[in-house]
C-alpha cells in the first residue's frame, strides 16, 4: 500500500519536473517553428553571405518603393519562384539599410542556417506538443504567423512551385496567400505585398530552348548551377527589381474581388501577382523571341490577311501565287532579324566610339527607370525628335545600357545599304519606303508587320518628323506611320500602348556641313559604303555632349477617351484629324524636354544682333537676357550652364571663332575683352542658326508676345492689345513650332509679361492694374526676342512674293515649289530685299506654301489674299528690323 501511494506521488512530481525542465530549455514559451530565421548564424555564415549579397546590386528607385510605404503596414515580399536565396539576399541587404526586412519565411524552412540551440528547441517544442495532442503543431493555425506579423516582422512568400500546389490542392496544406487574406480581413492596418525577382540572366527567351537551357534551366528560371556560377562569376549582371507594391486591403475591396469567397480570392491574388512580376521581367528582358521566318509565317497565315491577298488578287488579275510571292518579298523587305549576338556587339562598339567622340552622355535614371514601369503594362511607341543618323544608335543604346530590350526601330530604306543593312536588322532595325502611296499591298504588308510587333509585345520606335531636321527645330510631323500604330491598337494587337515623348539634343551634330548644303539648297548625299567609310574622320573630333530626355508616357486608350473619339464611328478624316492634333501633342512634349546649351543661347545672341558687327560685351549681355528668361521659365539647362557660367560661353566663343563662323575685326587683336569686335561669317550664318534654333522653342512665346508689343507702337499698353497680333503668329507659324494646346494664348502671353516684368523690359503703370509700360532700355531688349522670328517672316514673304508672280503656283510638286521659291530668293537675297541668309531655307519655304495653301493662296489670282498676308508680315519686319 506504501509502496503504491509511493508511486502515485512521484509520477506527478517527475512530471512537474520534466514540465520544468521543458519549460526552462525552452524558454518559457514554445513558438518555435524553421519558418523564423532570426539572422544570428555563424561568424562564417554570415560574412559568406554579407560578400554574396554584396555583388548584386538593388538600385535606388528600388529602395525608394519600400521608403514611400505607410511605416505601420504589415509588409510581405512574394518571389515567383521558390528559392532560398533570394529570402537571403532581402534579409541582409535590407537589414543592413534599416528597411523592413523579411524575418518570416512562409513554406520555407532553415534547418541548415539555425543555430544548433534553436534547433533542438524545435525539435523538443513540437515533440512535446506530439504527445499532448498527437499531431504536430501548425504555423498558421496556432497563430504564431500572425502573431509574428502583428508585432512588426515582414514576411517572405513565393508563388508558384510544383510540389507545393500539389501539396495545396491534393493535401489541402495550407496556403500562406489564403492566410494572409483572412490575416487582413481582421485587421485594420494594411498588408503591403512587394512582388520581387532577381533576374540572372537579362536577355530574352528564345521560343525554342537549347541544349544549355535544357540542361542548366531556363533564363527565366535557372537552375541552382547557372544561378551560382553568374552569382559568383557575374554578379554585376544581376537584375533585382521590385514590381509595384499591392495594398492588400485595396485589392480585396475591389467589386470583382471582394463578392467572392476567400478560396477565390486567393487565386485571383496569385494570378494578380504572377503577372505583375511577368510584366516586371518582360521590361528587362522583352519578350519571347521568334525567328525572323517564324514571324513571317505568322503575317502571312492570318486569316484576314489571306483574305486581302485573295481579293487583292482578283481585283488586280494576278494569280494568288504571284500576290503571296510579292506579300513575302515586301516583309522580306521590311522586317528586322533581331539578334542578340549583333546588338552585344554593336554596344561594345558604340561604347568605344561614343567614348571617343562624346563627352558624356546626360540621361536622366528617373525617366528611365519611369518609362520601364510603363512598360510593364503595355508596348512603348518611343518618339524621339531626329537631329542625327546617331538617333538611331543612342536610343537602344541608353536603353539596353538600363537594362531595357532594345526596341524594334523604324528607319529609312536608305540606311539598308550593304554592310550597314544586315547590321542595324540584327539590332531591331525595319525598313520603310520614303512614301507608301500607290502601293496598296505594300502599305498592308507593312501595317500586319506593324501589328504582328505589338502582339509580340515589342517596343517600336518612329521617328515622327520622317526624316533628320536640317534646321535644328523639330520638323512638321509626318502622322501616317502614328496612323498605322494607332489602327494596329484599335484592331486588337494590343491592349494599350504607352507613346515616349523623346528629346535627343547636341552640343555639335556630325553632319552639320551637309545640312548647310542642303539647307541652302543643295541635294541630299545617298547614304553609301564609301560614305560609311569616311566617317572615320568624326572618330578624330569632339562633339561636346549628348542630351537624352524622356517626357511621361502617355497612353493612347486613355487620350481616345478624354478628346470622346469613337473609333468604331470615325470616318478616315476624322480619324486622321483625331492623329494630327495627337502628332502635335506628342511635339509640343518633345519640346518640353528639350536641353538649352550654351551653343544655342550664344549662336542666337550672335544672330539677333542688329547689326552685322558687336562686341563680345553686347554678345554677352544678349546672352545673359536669354538664361534669364529662360531660368523664369524652368527651362531645363545644360550641366555647363549651372557650373561655370563665363566659362562656358568663353568656351563656345573661341569654339566658334576657331570653327571660322564668325572672325576678329581686329585680327592682331591678342585677348578677348568685352571691348573686342566680331563679325559673322555670311557664309556660316545658316550652321549658327542651327544651332540657335536648337534652342527656339524657348523662346517663341517670348519671341510672339515681343512682336505684338513692338507692333502696337506705344510705350503704354494693355495685355489684351497684344492677343490679336500673338493669335495671328501662332496660326501663321503653325508648321513651324508646336505650343502647348493646353495653355492658352493669354496666359501665354501673362507668363512673358512676368519674365519681362523681372527683367526690367516693362513695368507696371502705376494708374491701372492691366497697363504696362514699356522701358527704354526694354524696347531694345524685346527686339533681341521679336529677332527670332525675322528669319521666317522673311521666308514667309518671299513665299508671298513668287506666288505673286506665278499664276498657279501650287500646282507643282511640293519639293520642286520649294526648290524654285529658294532660288527666287536667292535673287532677292542679292538685291537685298532680303536681308537675312538663313532665312533661304528649303524647310521654311515648304512650310510657307503649306500654309498658304490652307488659306486659299495657290498663285497670281488670289492676289486679295496675298496683299493681306503681304501687308501684316512688311510690318512686323519693319517693326522688328527698325
Amino acid at each position: 500500500m506504501h509502496l503504491f501511494q509511493f508511486f502515485k506521488t512521484l509520477i506527478p512530481r517527475t512530471r512537474a519536473r520534466i514540465r520544468c525542465t521543458i519549460d526552462y530549455l525552452l524558454g518559457n514559451t514554445f513558438d518555435y517553428f524553421t519558418n523564423l530565421y532570426p539572422g544570428n548564424h555563424s561568424c562564417i555564415t554570415r560574412k559568406i553571405l554579407n560578400r554574396l549579397v554584396r555583388k548584386v546590386n538593388l538600385d535606388d528607385h528600388n529602395l525608394e518603393k519600400i521608403n514611400s510605404l505607410d511605416k505601420d503596414a504589415c509588409i510581405i515580399y512574394a518571389s515567383k519562384n521558390k528559392r532560398l536565396f533570394d529570402f537571403l539576399y532581402f534579409h541582409t541587404r535590407l537589414k543592413a539599410l534599416d528597411l523592413p526586412y523579411p524575418e518570416l519565411g512562409f513554406d520555407l524552412h532553415f534547418f541548415f542556417l539555425l543555430p544548433v540551440k534553436r534547433l533542438f528547441r524545435i525539435w523538443l517544442s513540437h515533440l512535446d506538443y506530439f504527445f499532448h495532442h498527437f499531431s504536430f503543431k501548425d504555423f498558421y493555425k496556432s497563430g504564431y504567423a500572425f502573431q509574428e506579423l502583428f508585432s512588426g516582422k515582414s514576411g517572405f512568400v513565393h508563388l508558384i512551385e510544383e510540389d507545393d500546389f500539389y501539396n495545396r490542392f491534393i493535401r489541402a496544406t495550407p496556403d500562406p496567400l489564403y492566410h494572409l487574406i483572412e490575416y487582413q480581413k481582421h485587421m485594420k492596418r494594411p498588408v503591403i505585398i512587394i512582388p520581387e525577382d532577381i533576374i540572372y540572366v537579362t536577355k530574352p527567351m528564345h521560343k525554342n530552348p537549347g541544349l544549355g537551357e535544357i540542361l542548366f534551366g531556363t533564363h527565366e528560371k535557372p537552375g541552382w548551377l547557372k544561378r551560382m556560377t553568374i552569382l559568383l562569376r557575374q554578379p554585376e549582371k544581376i537584375r533585382v527589381e521590385l514590381a509595384r507594391p499591392v495594398n492588400l486591403k485595396e485589392f480585396l475591396a475591389r467589386p470583382e474581388i471582394e463578392r467572392l469567397d476567400s478560396e477565390f480570392q486567393t487565386h485571383r491574388l496569385r494570378s494578380f501577382l504572377v503577372d505583375i512580376l511577368n510584366r516586371q521581367r518582360k521590361s528587362i528582358t522583352g519578350p519571347v523571341l521568334k525567328s525572323r521566318q517564324e514571324i513571317t509565317e505568322d503575317i502571312l497565315t492570318r486569316q484576314s490577311l489571306r483574305e486581302f491577298l485573295a481579293d487583292y488578287a482578283a481585283k488586280n488579275n494576278i494569280s494568288l501565287k504571284k500576290t503571296n510571292k510579292k506579300a513575302a518579298s515586301y516583309i522580306n523587305e521590311i522586317a528586322a532579324n533581331y539578334n542578340l549576338r549583333i546588338i552585344n556587339l554593336g554596344n561594345w562598339i558604340l561604347t568605344w566610339i561614343f567614348k571617343n567622340i562624346f563627352e558624356g552622355l546626360v540621361v536622366d535614371q528617373k525617366q528611365i527607370n519611369r518609362m520601364r514601369e510603363k512598360y510593364t503594362e503595355a508596348p512603348l511607341i518611343l518618339v524621339p525628335c531626329h537631329k542625327s543618323h546617331l538617333d538611331y544608335l543612342l536610343l537602344p543604346y541608353v536603353m539596353f545600357r538600363n537594362n531595357m530590350p532594345c526596341p524594334h526601330i523604324a528607319a529609312g530604306k536608305n540606311l539598308s545599304f550593304w554592310p550597314l543593312g544586315p547590321l542595324f536588322r540584327g539590332g531591331g532595325a525595319f525598313f520603310l519606303r520614303r512614301t507608301f502611296k500607290g502601293a496598296t499591298l505594300y502599305t498592308k504588308i507593312f501595317a500586319a508587320y506593324l501589328e504582328k510587333l505589338l502582339y509580340e509585345g515589342f517596343n517600336i520606335k518612329i521617328f515622327i518628323e520622317g526624316g533628320r531636321s536640317r534646321t535644328g527645330k523639330l520638323l512638321t510631323p509626318r502622322p501616317g506611320g502614328l496612323s498605322m500604330i494607332i489602327k494596329a491598337h484599335l484592331n486588337g494587337a494590343c491592349d494599350n500602348l504607352y507613346f515616349v515623348p523623346i528629346f535627343v539634343g547636341y552640343d555639335r551634330v556630325l553632319e552639320e556641313d551637309a545640312y548647310l548644303k542642303e539647307i541652302e539648297g543643295g541635294s541630299k548625299s545617298p547614304e553609301t559604303l564609301k560614305g560609311l567609310i569616311n566617317t572615320r574622320k568624326f572618330l578624330k573630333k569632339k562633339y561636346g555632349k549628348v542630351y537624352i530626355r524622356f517626357d511621361d508616357p502617355i497612353s493612347i486608350k486613355d487620350y481616345i477617351h478624354q478628346t470622346h473619339m469613337d473609333p468604331a464611328r470615325a470616318t478616315d478624316p476624322e480619324f486622321m484629324d483625331f492623329v494630327k492634333k495627337f502628332s502635335y501633342k506628342l511635339m509640343s512634349a518633345i519640346n518640353k524636354q528639350a536641353v538649352a546649351t550654351p551653343h544655342g543661347i550664344i549662336a542666337s545672341a550672335i544672330l539677333n544682333s542688329p547689326k552685322n558687327s558687336f562686341s563680345k560685351g553686347q554678345m554677352i549681355e544678349r546672352a545673359n537676357t536669354y538664361l534669364n528668361i529662360m531660368m523664369n521659365d524652368k527651362v531645363e539647362l545644360s550641366e555647363t550652364l549651372l557650373l561655370d557660367l563665363d566659362n562656358t560661353f568663353n568656351t563656345v566663343i573661341h569654339n566658334f571663332l576657331s570653327r571660322n563662323f564668325m572672325e576678329l575685326v581686329d585680327e592682331d587683336e591678342e585677348e578677348i575683352t568685352d571691348d573686342t569686335y566680331f563679325i559673322v561669317k555670311h557664309n556660316k550664318r545658316a550652321i549658327l542658326d542651327y544651332y540657335k534654333n536648337s534652342v527656339i522653342s524657348f523662346f517663341i512665346p517670348a519671341a510672339f508676345t515681343a512682336v505684338a508689343i513692338l507692333e502696337v507702337d506705344r510705350f503704354k499698353f494693355a495685355l489684351p492689345d497684344l492677343v490679336r497680333r500673338y493669335r495671328f503668329l501662332e496660326k501663321i507659324f503653325h508648321d513651324e513650332f508646336f505650343n502647348d494646346t493646353e495653355i492658352t494664348c493669354e496666359e501665354h502671353i501673362s507668363n512673358c509679361i512676368k519674365g519681362f516684368i523681372n527683367e526690367g523690359i516693362l513695368v507696371p503703370d502705376p494708374t491701372g492694374m492691366d497697363t504696362l509700360n514699356l522701358t527704354s532700355l526694354g524696347l531694345r531688349k524685346l527686339k533681341w526676342f521679336a529677332a527670332f522670328t525675322l528669319p521666317f517672316l522673311e521666308s514667309y514673304k518671299t513665299a508671298l512674293l513668287y506666288f505673286e508672280k506665278e499664276q498657279k503656283a501650287l500646282s507643282q510638286d511640293e519639293k520642286e515649289l520649294a526648290k524654285k521659291i529658294h532660288s527666287y530668293g536667292v535673287r532677292l537675297y542679292k538685291r537685298k530685299q532680303v536681308s537675312l541668309k538663313e532665312s533661304m531655307s528649303l524647310i521654311n519655304y515648304r512650310n510657307a506654301a503649306r500654309f498658304f495653301s490652307r488659306n486659299g493662296i495657290n498663285g497670281s489670282d488670289d492676289q486679295i489674299q496675298i496683299d493681306y498676308f503681304k501687308q501684316i508680315i512688311s510690318r512686323l519686319i519693319r517693326v522688328i528690323a527698325s
